[in-house]
């Protein structure tokens, strides 16, 4: 039997499964394969996006997976080409048809954008949604603290949720502690900095031989220890069920100072103060 999920509670009261589903990059053919698979697994929570082209299969996988829509939490994001107030509204109705939900669980602003500077004009845009009972939480992704600050300063609204890049090589422990001062869940996309050499490191395999784990079990069990909500990705099932096994086991006090040790400050992704 694995360990029970855990949740957290967002600054609004709304709970969030602290590890989701995530279907970046995952394809419209295999999105719905992948979630179904998620949902049979125990995964609770998916995170999905408009600029992936996959909400479609994942609502159907929802819709067919025969599991209360209260029992689950559903995340999608608004795309840098909506940004704007009555841009974002419409970008919603698209994105909820899409996803055959007549409420979303969590809307973020995917980037910040701040070329563009509409990301406060969408921010209101978000409000109007939750206070209209579309949305049961809104949040921001990719803001760095300059775009938080304003967005809270201009509306008086604090976001939710930050979803950033987040793993060993970039702990991101400065906009981490403002998100504490202020209230904001951090919930980690790319949370294994896509697999890869991250996975092969010699202070995580040491950490994972130690527990008897996989090296991704051991990243995302340091995420949620951190407090993190975190969103790995898979289409292959044992891995799906591998790396959603992390409540039963606890990294210890070494484990984590290793860990801490091997940040980079290091991006696999865009720069959120120049991208979009």
């Amino acid at each position: 039997m694995m360990a029970p999920m855990r949740t957290i509670t967002l600054n609004n009261g709304v709970t969030m499964p602290q590890l989701g589903f995530g279907v970046f990059q995952v394809s419209t053919e295999d999105t719905y394969d992948a979630v179904r698979e998620a949902l049979r697994v125990g995964y609770r929570s998916i995170d999905t996006a408009a600029a992936y082209g996959n909400e479609e299969p994942v609502g159907r996988a929802v819709a067919d997976s025969g599991i209360p829509r209260d029992e689950l939490f559903v995340t999608t994001k608004l795309w840098n080409s909506h940004q704007g107030y009555d841009e974002a509204l419409r970008a919603f109705d698209t994105s909820a048809a899409e996803l055959g939900l007549d409420r979303i669980d969590l809307y973020l602003i995917h980037w910040p954008a701040p070329k563009q500077d509409k990301y406060v004009d969408t921010w209101r845009a978000l409000g109007k949604l939750h206070a209209d009972g579309r949305v049961r939480a809104i949040g921001v992704s990719n803001f760095q603290p300059a775009h938080l600050e304003r967005v809270v300063e201009a509306t008086g609204a604090v976001p939710a949720v930050n979803q950033v890049e987040l793993h060993p090589w970039l702990q991101q422990a400065e906009l981490r502690a403002f998100h504490v001062r202020h209230g904001i869940a951090t919930e980690a996309w790319s949370p294994l900095a896509q697999g890869g050499a991250l996975l092969s490191d010699p202070v995580i395999t040491d950490i994972a031989a130690k527990h008897g784990r996989t090296p991704a079990q051991v990243v995302l069990r340091w995420h949620v220890q951190l407090d993190n909500v975190v969103i790995p990705k898979s289409v292959t099932p044992s891995r799906i069920a591998e790396n959603f096994a992390v409540f039963d086991f606890e990294l210890d006090g070494d484990d984590l100072r290793r860990i801490a040790e091997l940040d980079r400050g290091e991006r696999t992704g865009p720069d959120p103060d120049t991208f979009g």
